[in-house]
């Protein structure tokens, strides 16, 4: 991922889904992406997502995500509007070490940790 934001550094779309990656490490120099596609992956950690000040489109679909305060990071996009979480288990419980609660709402949950947000998979994020 760095060497594709150190050759191609005004590039806005990025679409990696279904490609094994499993860290988002060097994602930081992609500093010019608005969207970026990693649906289907194996990535949990989100901390590097915290680079791309200019990110409104955000696909994580599919993913390892299994801990809800990770979505903390996604916060700090100011520009985010449109995230995509569906299939991670953050939509089933708060982390992996947690039993279902029949009382959690990942959508309230996800909308608290980033205001700014439109749309939580392609439903308007107001709609909780």
């Amino acid at each position: 991922v760095r060497d594709l934001g150190t050759t191609l550094s005004h590039l806005c779309v990025l679409w990696m889904a279904r490609c094994g990656l499993s860290d988002l490490d060097g994602i930081s120099s992609c500093s010019s992406l608005k969207e970026l596609y990693i649906g289907y992956n194996n990535i949990s950690d989100l901390s590097q997502l915290i680079w791309l000040d200019r990110i409104e489109v955000l696909d994580l679909e599919g993913n390892s995500i299994d801990d809800i305060n990770q979505i903390h990071y996604l916060g700090l996009c100011c520009k985010l509007t449109h995230l995509t979480v569906e299939g991670n288990l953050i939509c089933l419980k708060p982390n992996a070490e947690s039993a279902e609660e029949p009382d959690y709402n990942y959508r309230a949950e996800i909308k608290k940790r980033i205001p700014h947000l439109q749309y939580l998979d392609e439903i308007p994020a107001s709609q909780t």
